[in-house]
């Protein structure tokens, strides 16, 4: 008998609830590019300001995943969601509210950042793979990140119209409701405390969180892949913040960078979909190198082509096809390698490195700007980057962490 059998929940309605929560937590998230030129022109800010909060933001969301994912792992998912989805919520409605740079870095920064840390996707793909059987965890992963993407699809457009019809404050306390349409969804991701895991190499029941820890940080395949991560929250995050502004300084009118992120949003939902598929088809560590370097020559054609609406709708089509399609493969190593027993913390750790790249991407874009009057710098180093994870993947190797298998009980 499953899990997902004992609780009562068949996995087609665990994975609908897990996708439509990842899919409320992606889209604000995703849209705050929207904001900065109506926020920093009404409080005659800089860039910098802007950035410095969604850069505090990613960072505080990749600091708190994994200690979000060990109290998950320990005491179950539906508290943890819920708390995050409170504090996600507050941090919308505290920037609608703000007036001062602190006020605008309280909200969008530290609340939201620590609210999607408890309440986003990373927690979403490791109850999945808790609570799924194992030939559907590949396929779900690549949905679960498909629907966040189909989030970021939905909710840019939908916060133009509304910034445009009842202001961007408005908009924010609207995004701020939906938030919270999280919480009864909670429940088929119930994961309970001491939930029972097969017992097999890659899951050791008395393995205590620091003895996980340890082993994690030793294993050069995990340490090589958190590395790569490093390049994925860099270039997303840079592009999510700064593609609207960018569009903008290029003569794009407002619409461009709205429907831009939401072409990303659609097109990734068929990359992450895709991904998620291959993962168990082809060795992962070739899949991340391909979607890294094909992000950098993505970005290159990008920023050598003429810059026209059709250039950046072209170029959100072929950066979405690669946006979260790490994801599938990333989380599937960390499974594959260490087990299910600690994967929320595990994974939370690998996307903390991904947060401190997005936090550098964005605070970079704002700051660089701000000095140079140009994105050109930080468009060059994310196409460095992306070469650069494309091999550090190469050499991860992907089989179970060396454990002895626990000594049979005596009956």
């Amino acid at each position: 008998m499953t899990i997902a059998a004992k609780r009562g929940y068949a996995p087609e309605i665990i994975v609908a609830g897990g996708c439509l929560i990842a899919l409320i937590t992606f889209g604000p998230r995703a849209s705050a590019g929207l904001f900065q030129i109506p926020m920093t022109l009404e409080f005659g800010w800089g860039r910098d300001t802007f950035s410095l909060a969604i850069a505090i933001q990613n960072l505080l969301w990749g600091l708190g995943a994994p200690f979000a994912g060990a109290v998950a792992d320990r005491f179950g998912t539906i508290r943890v969601l819920c708390f995050g989805a409170v504090l996600y919520a507050l941090g919308l409605v505290t920037m609608g509210v703000a007036t001062t740079p602190l006020a605008m870095h309280m909200g969008a920064g530290v609340l939201i950042g620590f609210g999607l840390s408890a309440c986003s996707f990373n927690l979403v793909l490791a109850a999945f793979g808790k609570l799924l059987p194992e030939s559907w965890r590949p396929m779900a992963f690549g949905a679960g990140t498909a629907a966040g993407s189909f989030g970021q699809f939905l909710f840019p457009p939908i916060g133009n119209i509304l910034i445009e019809q009842i202001g961007w404050h408005q908009a924010l306390y609207v995004f701020a409701l939906s938030v919270l349409l999280v919480m009864p969804l909670t429940v088929v991701l119930g994961t309970r405390k001491g939930q029972a895991q097969p017992v097999s190499a890659a899951n050791l029941p008395n393995q205590s969180v620091a003895q996980a820890l340890s082993e994690a940080f030793k294993h050069r395949s995990y340490v090589l892949l958190v590395l790569g991560f490093f390049t994925c929250g860099f270039q997303l995050a840079f592009i999510t913040a700064h593609m609207p502004a960018y569009l903008k300084d290029v003569g794009m009118p407002a619409w461009v960078g709205g429907w831009t992120l939401a072409v990303i949003g659609l097109s990734n939902a068929v990359g992450s979909l895709s991904s998620g598929w291959l993962s168990s088809r082809m060795p992962k560590r070739h899949l991340l190198a391909w979607i890294y370097f094909g992000r950098s020559v993505a970005i290159l054609a990008f920023i050598m082509l003429p810059p026209s609406p059709a250039t950046a709708m072209l170029f959100g089509v072929v950066i979405g096809l690669f946006w979260l399609s790490t994801v599938p493969p990333t989380s599937s190593l960390v499974m594959l390698m260490f087990g299910t027993k600690y994967m929320a913390m595990l994974y939370g750790f690998a996307f903390f490195s991904h947060q401190v790249g997005g936090f550098l991407g964005v605070l970079l874009g704002g700051v660089l700007y701000e000095a140079f009057g140009s994105y050109t710098i930080v468009w060059w180093l994310s196409i460095g980057l992306g070469i650069l994870s494309a091999l550090i993947n190469l050499p991860i190797v992907e089989r179970p962490v060396d454990r002895p298998l626990p000594a049979p009980q005596p009956a």
